[in-house]
């Protein structure tokens, strides 16, 4: 979108103001002009610098309004004003160099405000030859012309000459830098505009994904502890009228199933109550603990097995936990729909690839058939997680029953954040 600039209503208010000013200054410049008689006998009459003024200095106050109009106006009345010696020409000076100076500045349209203010200057540069051509011929019969360069009116037209051209090229120049910053300035405010939505999307971004992660967990800690405790809460019933011992066994494995829970449930009161750039440390949770979560879901009646093939390798803490949960919903996942009969195999493989190391988790069940995967928060959670370290998984059921679970997952330095 190209640039515009539109005046405000204070910069509108500041013209009328200017123009006052500049009326009151002319009929004081007139007044003095009159007495100096500056243009001497062929002066005009002092009562001509009234309307003069008001042509000059009146159209200032819409100058940023209609910039184009405005200075030719302007102009026009100061070569008027000139033409017949009307006893003013400092305040008309002034307006002519605001007129040019604001169409630079302020007229929208670029070509068409190169056009204006080379019409005027070329105008004033060909009213200005006229005047010393006139000069010159008046000035023919006079002795002190001959002395060429150092004669006193080629001095003084040389003279004219360079402060036309200071003056004209100065309010060229300052109307193109006023237009050049306040075209920096626009776009600097665009810029900042931008950050600030970036900024806000960016904090709605990571306040959203700081949801997920905490629903995440919050899933995962409750749908797997609760289906440790209610599985054996049911066995538990089953088995107290015929073997008291082995219900009470069981009834302890709840309380410590109760325990584990509110231990993680600390972790993750821990981890909301970090400051957000602080690395969470609240998980401690890793490859090593996969182990423990296999021994639990034997107990809990889902009997698994668990095999580490490959050199172990230092695993990065994001990693570990993702995989460690990946594994602990997909047992989760076995022994609320497997089936009473079901097994699970848990491999986890260390492998080297020419991409770098990598750490796959297979969870592998039995069980009732699986006629569709349904999208559920459990399932997601595996997807984010594995997304999150920068790899991959495989959710697939089997066809002789049962489900597979494979999430392989990158171990070297660089971590996808999640």
């Amino acid at each position: 979108m190209p640039f515009t600039r539109t005046p405000t209503a204070r910069e509108l208010r500041s013209d009328i103001a200017l123009a006052a000013a500049l009326f009151v200054g002319g009929i004081l410049s007139a007044a003095l002009s009159s007495i100096a008689r500056i243009y001497g006998d062929q002066q005009a009459e002092p009562w001509t610098a009234l309307p003069y003024l008001v042509a000059v200095t009146a159209p200032l106050a819409v100058r940023r309004r209609w910039p184009a109009p405005v200075a030719l106006v302007v102009a026009l009345a100061y070569f008027g004003a000139v033409t017949l010696k009307i006893p003013e020409m400092y305040v008309g000076n002034i307006a002519v160099f605001i007129g040019i100076y604001t169409v630079g500045a302020w007229m929208n349209h670029r070509r068409a405000a190169f056009v204006t203010r080379a019409g005027i200057i070329l105008g004033m540069a060909i009213w200005l030859v006229v005047v010393m051509y006139r000069g010159a011929l008046e000035q023919a019969g006079k002795a002190d012309l001959m002395a060429g360069m150092l004669s006193p009116y080629v001095a003084v037209m040389m003279l004219q000459v360079l402060l036309n051209a200071l003056y004209f090229g100065g309010a060229y120049y300052f109307g193109e830098r006023s237009w050049a910053a306040a075209q920096q300035r626009a776009a600097l405010e665009q810029r900042t505009r931008e950050l600030e939505r970036e900024r806000e999307r960016s904090a709605a971004q990571a306040v959203a994904l700081d949801r997920v992660r905490i629903a995440r967990e919050l899933h995962d800690v409750v749908a797997h502890h609760v289906s440790v405790m209610g599985v054996q809460a049911g066995a538990a019933r089953v088995v107290i009228p015929t073997d008291p011992a082995g219900a009470a066994a069981i009834v302890a494995g709840i309380e410590d199933a109760a325990r584990d829970a509110i231990r993680d449930f600390r972790h993750l009161l821990d981890t909301l109550r970090a400051p957000g750039d602080e690395e969470d440390a609240s998980s401690t949770v890793g490859v090593d603990d996969v182990a423990a979560l296999v021994s639990a879901s034997t107990a809990a009646g889902l009997p698994a097995r668990i095999q580490v093939i490959g050199t172990p390798v230092p695993v990065p803490r994001l990693t570990a936990v993702n995989l460690y949960r990946i594994a602990q919903e997909s047992l989760t996942n076995a022994r609320r729909h497997a089936g009473p009969d079901a097994e699970a195999d848990v491999r986890i493989r260390y492998e080297q690839g020419e991409s770098g190391a990598t750490v796959e988790l297979e969870v592998v069940n039995s069980g009732r058939i699986v006629p569709a995967v349904r999208a559920g928060l459990g399932l997601l959670g595996m997807r984010e997680r594995a997304a999150a370290s920068g790899g991959t998984i495989e959710l697939v059921p089997r066809p002789s029953g049962g489900f597979r679970v494979r999430a392989t997952l990158p171990v070297g330095e660089t971590e996808v954040a999640g």
